[in-house]
């Protein structure tokens, strides 16, 4: 179950089975085309592919990938936290709460997340405030995704029944512990497999490191490129290319075998 949309009916599911086929052939094509052009240009020879059989060379790309993998796990983490506050904010019945709340989200969720941090690059250092390297790339990347981690928990609490609320209120629960105790609970489960889609995301917006020369992987390939003396320019990119796609992969099928898994929770209750 989906909270984000609605299922395709027949017709538009074979607009999708059609686009994905178009798809997937025409990347192909493209597949094939770039492969004649990197062997015509000398690209595929073996000396230029044989210092990725060097451990140091993996060492050195792995480290890049735990330090995007931190920068990834801090940012979601704590854009999800801000997230899930923010979805509790805009359900409020205090009406200056929820609009606040309203109005942080469709502000940042506008906002390019490379905006903000030439923010934190530029502004705050003006103002006193230099972060770590690190943080550098977190913070902008959390504040940038809390919009859309609270669209997410949002829509979870929407797609609840008001009954459930209804129903705390006559235990005689509060509004706050009918909250805490029967709606998140039950739209947490509902969000799981959008969280961790989203989570993907903040995984590739890691990236952007490269503004902050953070150690993450696509800054530390310029480095190992300047290191071969700009030789291995698209062996490099593909490399990290590839290690993007298997993380992202990963994360894309854990999702989908955690949102199989409540569709059969729900089947068996």
């Amino acid at each position: 179950m989906n909270v984000l949309f609605d299922e395709p009916g027949p017709r538009a599911r074979r607009r999708i089975q059609v686009a994905t086929v178009v798809s997937v052939l025409g990347g192909a094509l493209l597949f094939a085309l770039a492969v004649r052009q990197f062997a015509v240009n000398g690209e595929l020879d073996w000396k230029k592919w044989a210092p990725y059989t060097q451990w140091p060379n993996w060492r050195y790309l792995l480290t890049a990938l735990g330090q995007t993998l931190l920068a990834a796990a801090l940012s979601a983490g704590i854009g999800g936290l801000a997230g899930l506050l923010l979805a509790v904010a805009r359900a409020s019945r205090n009406v200056v709460v929820s609009g606040l709340a309203r109005a942080y989200m469709e502000t940042v969720r506008v906002i390019p997340a490379v905006l903000l941090i030439y923010v934190v690059l530029f502004v705050l250092p003006s103002l006193g405030l230099d972060l770590p390297l690190l943080w550098k790339l977190v913070v902008p990347l959390a504040v940038s995704s809390s919009a859309q981690f609270g669209e997410i928990f949002r829509a979870g609490i929407l797609s609840l029944d008001r009954g459930q609320g209804e129903a705390a209120a006559a235990l005689g629960l509060s509004t706050g512990q009918s909250m805490r105790l029967v709606i998140l609970p039950q739209a947490l489960r509902r969000v799981v497999p959008s969280l961790v889609s989203q989570t993907g995301g903040v995984l590739k917006d890691t990236s952007l490191g490269f503004f902050v020369s953070y150690a993450e992987l696509l800054f530390s390939g310029k480095v190992l490129i300047g290191y071969y003396q700009n030789q291995l320019l698209i062996q490099t990119y593909l490399v990290i290319g590839v290690i993007y796609f298997a993380a992202n992969y990963a994360l894309s099928r854990f999702a989908r075998w955690l949102e199989r898994r409540g569709e059969r929770t729900v089947k068996s209750r």
